[in-house]
């Protein structure tokens, strides 16, 4: 008889895991929500300006619903788009990836890769996400020049270790940009330098939320900083939040808008819209595509 409480305590715990993984895997990671924010940064009496902030789509052929969903923020008539990396999760993925983007080249974007745009995955242990230290393992090399070349063909900035100055929504837009330091391919002091007093807004663009790059960036004068590869946590704790950031990004800013500290810079780090295809699940965090609209300070 005393073992039927157990018993009957066993089965809702593991009832509750099984729907809590379901509810994961089949429904929130497709619950895609466009996040909106106001960031304080342009002089005063600037009209207000809209970025699209996109990142970490982990594009796969078949997922339609997440392109449909992507094409569609055209709608949202930002004055420019941002894509801070991690397009793909497939070698076939291309394809999927301009069918998302392809109302949004129209407008003037720029982009950064991240490494699951040079390297595809592998299956791994979700819990060697929490450990501070693990090697790090990529599979088979992606068409990442086939993406490159349509996304600069339909007029976007390359800023992967670059720097450039474009027109947009009526102002001139100053960028600077690293290839992802997550994978040791930023080289920021190629590109370092205070900010020009002849540009109306500065943007700092990283896939990787290193505090090497940001420290950088904020140091040159650079107002606003945009990054993805956090996936906002992608399983986190209601009421907590974040258990990794898979960086040394702080765990309360694993997504969202935030003072970069010690400086005057703000920092956006978006959740993302895809997941790892080895791990198809969110929790507490979904999918999230931002507007951001830069006002006076």
């Amino acid at each position: 008889m005393r073992k039927r409480p157990f018993i009957a305590l066993a089965a809702s715990v593991t009832a509750a895991g099984g729907a809590t993984f379901a509810y994961a895997s089949l429904i929130e990671r497709n619950l895609f929500t466009l996040r909106r924010f106001t960031v304080p940064v342009l002089e005063p009496d600037a009209e207000p300006f809209r970025i699209l902030h996109l990142s970490d789509l982990h594009m796969m052929p078949g997922q339609h619903r997440k392109q449909a969903w992507v094409a569609a923020l055209a709608g949202t008539d930002p004055d420019v788009v941002v894509v801070t990396g991690d397009n793909m999760a497939s070698p076939d993925a291309v394809p999927g990836v301009l069918r998302a983007l392809r109302p949004l080249l129209d407008l003037p974007g720029a982009f950064v890769f991240g490494s699951n745009d040079y390297r595809g995955p592998v299956w791994k242990n979700p819990l060697q996400y929490l450990l501070p230290e693990r090697e790090y393992v990529q599979g088979a090399e992606l068409p990442f020049e086939d993406l490159r070349s349509a996304f600069t063909g339909a007029g976007w900035a390359d800023l992967n270790n670059a720097r450039t100055v474009l027109k947009a929504g009526g102002r001139s837009v100053e960028l600077v940009g690293v290839d992802d330091p997550h994978v040791d391919r930023d080289d920021y002091p190629s590109v370092a330098g205070v900010v020009s007093p002849d540009a109306d807004l500065h943007l700092g663009v990283t896939h990787t939320p290193a505090s090497r790059v940001l420290d950088a960036m904020a140091a040159d004068g650079f107002a606003l900083l945009l990054a993805g590869h956090t996936h906002g946590g992608q399983v986190c704790v209601p009421g907590y939040g974040a258990l990794t950031t898979n960086c040394d990004l702080p765990h309360a800013m694993a997504k969202g808008l935030h003072r970069w500290p010690g400086s005057e810079a703000w920092l956006h780090v978006s959740a993302g819209l895809g997941t790892h295809p080895t791990a198809p699940i969110r929790f507490a965090c979904r999918p999230e595509a931002t507007i951001l609209t830069l006002i006076p300070r």
